[in-house]
């Protein structure tokens, strides 16, 4: 499968990435390195014909329909990189792949000799935007480089700073290239876009008619006297209109734009993926080509005035792309703002709640059935079971529930050293058989029509060393305090970090991942604007009441184990005993139901109240996740010795 949707842990709110067929790419790309040296020179051929000097593979930093659509697929068939997140930049004569600290490991493995790593995060590393501007700086001929990329695969707020940084520097400029040199590359072998139909998401699960959430965004653009705001980020066409997916694994998604004015709603969608029902559902709603998009967005911006003749401007998403703003008429033309729809997006209603508590036990059930079951057959019945069998199998026993529809995200099925990866995704073939004598760590996820789950627990089926306990029960302190915040109104993700990673850093250990990432309902697991991590953004959105987002600190250590414990928690109002100043305090509300490694807990490291925390949420476990194992002995022994007091 290809790598995940959407940045995993705690990247920028991550959205359906694929567009192209996922059994293609991975006969493409395999984990292994590829010998990339032929496509960068017919690269560097087409950048010499287009008169560029540097061409820009960007990541997952722009989310316009255009860019999810192509561009990790892109990076990945030109680098050999199959990480979620990472920005290639290539020029005439060197060849630079930037990602974070998730994946330093797996990027080493899989670039080639022609590539330089540059480890985003670390001191005197530069950033893929400062190496970029470094090379196009004059050289000895005087003259500085000329920069390029399509305009379709970089915001327009990126685009204008990198322009900024390039004419500083001495550079020449930064240049939209209409047609995709990577595709040229690629050319006939790149995998068609799936055309499968766009389906309605009935009132039982939305919650919501999709007719209210277009009158609050109206209202929204009445108070900025907008003309209008332009929808490219695929998630937000889905929630807004109550629809759902599936040309892309995991994610579901349709390939769309929306234009929503105080007048008029239009849908730029490739009717044959309509079906009557969807269009029945539509009326009312302009339907349009997805390629019109472009012309009449144009045409639109031409003749934007109010009655009282008035020019407005037109509302666009900072995750815009630059061809989008460019077709608007430029950065002068328009506004560009934190996407009201994803804001609203982001506080799920009381329907979608419910149906995330509930998801989430019948989650949980496959998980406690899969993780009983791989213990018998690991030790009673000593099987040989390598990553990739123990990945179907946990999808084997989800599908069995109800209301699933399909996977969340690549599982992460990882034994022993390959558990050190924060990314890791098992290969038939070249992944590793299970090792009872280490560590195991399964990150996997579910899509449900109630819900989405994201849940990371890590085991040990024999005898766990000292810091292996020791690094899990550091983990599982971090953990519980952020489960047990209590926060006042306007605390941001970014300010609670700290929380997770306390008892870690006391030890000097640390990960480097974000602590926690918002997740939707049946739709991307990786959600934003709310985020609980170090990266500056996360300050900038307060968690709100109704947001769902996950809590999941860990520790690596590279070639030996890896340790991750993920719970989904929901903001929700908390008692206390005193009001200051009349402010509201907000808490969480764990929904994820596994138990956590008994063998893998120092009960002498936790003090009385967590251990209090630890049997309260084993008894909840144990409470909701029962009754499925009524004819399950082996999953209701296992779950029971799991869940017993400490």
């Amino acid at each position: 499968m290809f790598a995940r949707f959407a940045a995993r842990f705690c990247n920028p709110p991550a959205l359906p990435i694929r567009s192209f067929s996922t059994t293609a790419i991975r006969r493409a790309i395999e984990m292994e390195t590829v010998d990339t040296a032929a496509r960068l020179q017919k690269l560097r051929e087409l950048m010499k014909q287009h008169k560029v000097d540097i061409y820009i593979v960007p990541s997952e930093d722009a989310h316009s329909s255009e860019y999810i659509a192509h561009t990790d697929a892109r990076r990945e068939f030109i680098s050999g990189f199959t990480g979620s997140a990472g920005t290639a930049v290539i020029t005439l004569d060197k060849a630079a792949l930037a990602t974070d600290g998730r994946y330093f490991n797996q990027a080493s493995k899989q670039l080639d000799g022609n590539w330089e790593l540059l480890k985003q995060g670390l001191q005197d590393v530069p950033t893929w935007q400062e190496w970029t501007v470094d090379q196009s700086a004059p050289g000895d001929s005087g003259d500085g480089k000329v920069v390029g990329v399509d305009p379709t695969v970089v915001t327009a707020p990126d685009a204008k700073k990198l322009k900024e940084k390039i004419k500083k520097k001495g550079g020449k400029e930064l240049v939209a290239v209409a047609e995709n040199l990577v595709d040229q590359v690629w050319g006939k072998d790149k995998p068609a876009r799936p055309n499968e139909p766009a389906k309605v998401l009935s009132q039982e699960y939305a919650g919501k008619k999709f007719q209210e959430k277009i009158e609050e965004l109206r209202k929204e653009l009445d108070k900025k006297k907008a003309a209008g705001f332009v929808v490219s980020m695929l998630d937000e066409v889905a929630w807004l209109f109550n629809m759902r997916g599936n040309d892309i694994p995991y994610n579901p998604v349709f390939f769309s734009y929306a234009v929503v004015t105080p007048t008029a709603v239009t849908l730029y969608i490739d009717e044959t993926k309509l079906a009557d029902n969807a269009k029945a559902h539509l009326m009312g709603i302009n339907i349009r080509p997805y390629d019109a998009i472009f012309s009449d967005i144009t045409a639109m911006s031409k003749d934007n005035t109010d009655d009282a003749g008035s020019k407005r401007k037109y509302l666009i998403s900072t995750k815009t792309s630059w061809a989008l703003q460019k077709a608007l008429g430029g950065e002068e033309k328009v506004d560009e703002v934190r996407s009201p729809i994803g804001d609203s997006k982001a506080v799920k209603n009381s329907t979608e709640l419910e149906g995330m508590r509930k998801c989430h036990i019948r989650d949980g059930a496959a998980l406690i059935e899969f993780f009983a079951w791989l213990e018998d057959e690991l030790i009673r019945k000593q099987a040989k079971l390598d990553e990739v069998q123990a990945a179907d199998k946990l999808e084997q026993i989800r599908s069995k529930h109800d209301k699933f529809v399909g996977l969340s995200f690549d599982t992460i099925s990882s034994t022993g050293e390959n558990a050190a990866v924060i990314h890791y995704k098992p290969e038939p073939g070249s992944c590793s058989v299970i090792d009872p004598t280490k560590v195991y760590l399964c990150d996997s996820g579910a899509q449900y029509f109630d819900g989405t789950t994201d849940t990371t627990r890590t085991l040990h089926f024999g005898n766990p060393t000292d810091m292996e306990r020791e690094s899990y029960t550091l983990v599982l302190k971090g953990h519980i305090a952020l489960d047990q915040a209590v926060f006042p109104k306007g605390t941001s993700g970014f300010a609670l970090d700290t929380l997770a990673r306390q008892y870690l850093w006391q030890n000097g250990l640390e990960y480097r991942h974000g602590t926690g990432h918002g997740v939707g309902s049946y739709l991307n697991v990786h959600e934003g604007p709310i985020g609980i991590g170090t990266r500056i953004q996360y300050s900038e959105v307060p968690l709100a009441v109704g947001n769902v987002i996950s809590n999941e600190p860990g520790y690596y250590e590279d070639g030996n184990f890896g340790i991750r414990i993920e719970n989904v928690v929901m903001v929700k109002e908390a008692e206390t005993k005193h009001k200051f100043g009349d402010k509201p305090y907000f808490g969480f509300e764990h929904v994820t139901m596994v138990p956590m490694c008994r063998k893998l807990v120092d009960v002498q490291m936790l003090t009385p109240g967590e251990k209090t925390w630890l049997d309260a949420y084993h008894m909840e476990v144990l409470e909701k996740t029962a009754p499925f194992f009524k004819e399950d002995q082996r999953s209701r022994a296992w779950l029971e010795r799991e869940c017993a007091p400490y």
